[in-house]
C-alpha cells in the first residue's frame, strides 16, 4: 500500500512538472520562439498563455518593443577633406522574429553589430559626398534623411526595421573648431556689411527722391503764393481806383494820407510841426486846392 502511494506521488510530481514545462507565457512587449530540437517551429506574437510539448519543445524570448542603439563617436571625412566627428543613435525593432532568429541566432548583440556597420558606412558615404559647409547646414534634417535613404532596406534581410536615425552631435575636432568659427564669423560679417551698404544706398536714394519732391512742392507753393499775391495787389489797386476815382474821394484820400504823414513826423517829445505856406499839407489844412 505504501509502495502504491509512493508511486502515485511520484506520478503526480512528474505530471505537474510536465504541465509546468508545457506552459509558456508571452508578455505584451515580447515574442516567444518555440523551438523543437533547436529549430524554430513557430512564433507567438500575441500576449497570453500558450502550450508546448514538454521536454521536446523549448521557448526563447525576443524583445518586441522599440530599441535604442547608441553608436560610438567616429571620424568621417567630408568631400573637401575636412574631418568631422559623428555621434548618433538609431531606434529599431525586430519586425520579423523568425528571420531574426534564423539569420542572427536570436542575438540582439548581433543585430546591433549589423546596425552599427550599416549606419556607419551610410553616414560615411553621405558625408563624403558633401562639403563641410553642406554638412553643417544640413544637420537639422536633410542629413538624417540621406543616411536613412542610403541604408534603404538592407536591414530587412535580418528581420530588423530601422525607425529613426538621429545625429546627437556632428562636430569638428578641437584643433579645427577655432579656424572654422573665425571663418564663419568673417563670412557673417561680410554678409552684414553687404546688407548695411545696400541699406545705406537705398536710404540715400529715398532721401534724394524725398528732397527732390519737397523742393518741387515748395517751388510750386511759392509760385502759387506769388500768383495769389500779384492777384491780390491787382485787386487792391482796382478797389482803390474804384474808391478814389471821383474827385471828392480823391481829395479825401489825399487828406487822409497827409494826416498820416504828419502823424509819422510827430515823434519824440516835440509835437510841433512847422509847415511852409507852399507845403501841400498846409494847403490842405487851409482848405486850398
Amino acid at each position: 500500500m505504501k509502495k502504491k502511494s509512493f508511486l502515485i506521488i511520484i506520478g503526480a510530481v512528474v505530471l505537474a512538472a510536465a504541465l509546468a514545462t508545457s506552459v509558456t507565457v508571452t508578455a505584451q512587449n515580447e515574442y516567444k520562439l518555440i523551438r523543437q530540437f533547436g529549430k524554430v517551429k513557430r512564433v507567438i506574437s500575441s500576449p497570453g498563455i500558450s502550450l508546448k510539448l514538454p521536454l521536446i519543445e523549448s521557448a526563447a524570448t525576443l524583445p518586441k518593443q522599440t530599441l535604442l542603439y547608441d553608436l560610438s563617436p567616429s571620424d568621417v571625412i567630408t568631400k573637401d577633406k575636412k574631418t568631422m566627428i559623428s555621434d548618433s543613435y538609431v531606434l529599431w525593432k525586430i519586425e520579423d522574429p523568425l528571420k531574426f532568429a534564423q539569420t542572427l541566432n536570436s542575438s540582439v548583440e548581433s543585430g546591433e553589430s549589423r546596425i552599427n556597420t550599416a549606419v556607419y558606412n551610410s553616414t560615411k558615404n553621405v558625408i563624403s559626398s558633401m562639403t563641410q559647409d553642406e554638412v553643417i547646414t544640413s544637420r537639422d534634417g536633410e542629413l538624417q534623411e540621406l543616411v536613412m535613404a542610403s541604408i534603404g532596406d538592407n536591414m530587412k534581410q535580418y528581420g530588423i526595421s530601422l525607425l529613426v536615425f538621429e545625429t546627437k552631435q556632428l562636430d569638428l575636432p578641437d584643433d579645427n573648431k577655432e579656424a572654422v568659427y573665425e571663418r564663419m564669423i568673417s563670412e557673417r560679417d561680410n554678409i552684414a556689411a553687404t546688407y548695411t551698404a545696400e541699406g545705406s544706398s537705398e536710404a540715400k536714394v529715398i532721401r534724394n527722391t524725398t528732397d527732390k519732391e519737397i523742393a518741387i512742392q515748395i517751388s510750386e507753393a511759392q509760385k502759387q503764393a506769388e500768383i495769389l499775391r500779384a492777384e491780390g495787389e491787382q485787386e487792391y489797386m482796382k478797389i482803390l481806383a474804384q474808391a478814389y476815382g471821383e474827385e471828392g474821394r480823391s481829395d479825401f484820400y489825399s487828406f487822409v494820407r497827409s494826416l498820416d504823414a504828419v502823424k509819422n513826423s510827430m515823434k519824440g517829445e516835440d509835437k510841433t510841426v512847422i509847415l511852409s505856406p507852399e507845403s501841400p499839407i498846409a494847403r490842405i489844412f487851409e482848405g486850398q486846392p
